[in-house]
């Protein structure tokens, strides 16, 4: 059965009911907290699956003014963690340890000579 939220116009306090499809709008809704039948809906954020090309369309608006970047290594860790979640795909722990030290304001010139052995393909293929 699907959950419905509510908010109690008399309390004020958020609760939750579990009806089915055709209960729904038919079915008397009383607040679980102070029992007032003066509720309504609350309306909860709706998760959009998005294509491929719509998230790239999307990096790619959020990242037209990229310039500078080199000598702003925290707004550089910042596109970076947005550009890893709007990948959607899973991204090696590496990928997080930059970020991370990016935005916490160390150069890629520094995070290269702490890590020389990051983006070696270790793959044994020459």
């Amino acid at each position: 059965m699907p959950t419905y939220d509510f908010i109690c116009n008399s309390c004020e306090k958020r609760f939750e009911v579990f009806m089915t499809f055709s209960e729904y709008g038919k079915k008397s809704i009383h607040c679980v907290h102070c029992k007032s039948g003066n509720v309504r809906r609350r309306m909860t954020k709706v998760r959009i699956a998005k294509s491929e090309e719509s998230r790239m369309e999307s990096m790619a608006d959020d990242f037209s003014g990229i310039e500078g970047l080199e000598d702003d290594p925290r707004a550089l860790g910042k596109m970076m963690r947005k550009m890893g979640r709007e990948m959607g795909e899973e991204l090696p722990a590496e990928f997080d340890d930059v970020v991370d030290r990016l935005e916490a304001g160390q150069s890629p010139e520094q995070i290269e000579s702490d890590l020389p052995n990051l983006g070696a393909d270790n793959s044994g293929d020459e």
